[in-house]
């Protein structure tokens, strides 16, 4: 993903490990290979062990790229038609080989722009699983389409949210929250807050 925004928008990245006790030396080195290889600028974050000094680099950094006189590129323009703009996202930042538009979705889509709401940005609600709207696949491997299966107009935002795949419009959460983990013990102590 990193690299998409590199291209993509030309903006200077940095990559953090959110580094937990859990992760091994060879997952780490891992992580450096695969970013010094495309020159992507990252920080290991220790904050989960260490706090706010764990995360002095990291900060360091981000300020060092904020200098940059870098101008961001947009993958679409804000003239272009909502359709366009969702074509842009897909197939330019997801890989999409296309967009097929389910029962209704290009009426809303026009409905939306009569109202004059066309110059609204695109949000995409899609799973976080994979580049397709299909959370099982995360190789994307082979040519995938991603499906529009609705449309809202949110105007306090100024956000068009496609709705893509099944996919429910909520906070996004874990396979297993850390609230599940959470109790309290028979001395009324809670448990299992890290």
């Amino acid at each position: 993903m990193w690299i998409i925004y590199k291209i993509n928008f030309g903006l200077n990245v940095i990559v953090a490990l959110n580094k937990y006790n859990t992760d091994t030396d060879q997952e780490i080195q891992a992580f450096k290979e695969v970013l010094e290889k495309e020159k992507i600028t990252y920080s290991i974050a220790d904050v989960w062990a260490n706090g706010g000094k764990g995360a002095i680099e990291l900060a360091q950094k981000v300020i060092d790229a904020s200098k940059s006189k870098r101008k961001i590129q947009y993958t679409y323009n804000m003239n272009d038609s909502l359709e366009e703009k969702i074509e842009k996202i897909c197939k330019e930042i997801y890989g999409a080989s296309d967009v097929e538009y389910l029962d209704g979705c290009l009426e809303k889509i026009s409905k939306i722009e009569k109202m004059g709401y066309k110059k609204f940005n695109i949000c995409m609600a899609k799973t976080q699983y994979s580049f397709s709207d299909d959370p099982t696949n995360l190789e994307c491997a082979d040519k995938f389409k991603i499906r529009v299966k609705d449309v809202i107009v949110k105007t306090g935002a100024e956000f068009v949210v496609i709705l893509t795949g099944n996919i429910f419009t909520m906070p996004g959460l874990p396979k297993h929250p850390a609230a599940e983990n959470i109790d309290i013990d028979s001395n009324g102590n809670i448990k299992g807050i890290f």
